[in-house]
């Protein structure tokens, strides 16, 4: 039995066909920012909830990567809720890309 491999796109979400995978990468990484802040704190899914204005069902979806169940506007929100800062920049693309493109650079907590 022959298996053929195949290098991945660098998006999950593009080689698996989602649709607009880009915007789906990014909610991922921002989900699980959002998680990962959640984890470092000790919280549980309760007291997360009422930071987050969340019922615990909800924290629960979040904290299993739940994506349809948050819009990127929606993690920003909690983010903030968290204490976070959340700046958003709209550049020109760079002359070497052949499009443009939308990412997310996620800080590192001191």
């Amino acid at each position: 039995m022959s298996e053929k491999i195949v290098k991945g796109s660098g998006n999950i979400f593009k080689d698996i066909g989602v649709s607009d995978p880009e915007r789906t990468l990014i909610r991922s990484q921002v989900m699980s920012r959002v998680t990962e802040i959640i984890k470092k704190r000790g919280l549980t899914q309760i007291k997360a909830g009422r930071i987050l204005n969340l019922t615990q069902s909800k924290v629960s979806n979040l904290m299993n990567g739940k994506l349809s169940v948050f819009s990127l506007e929606h993690l920003f929100k909690l983010l903030t809720a968290l204490q976070w800062d959340v700046e958003i920049i709209i550049k020109p693309k760079s002359k070497t890309e052949t499009k443009a493109t939308t990412s997310v650079l996620l800080a590192i907590q001191p």
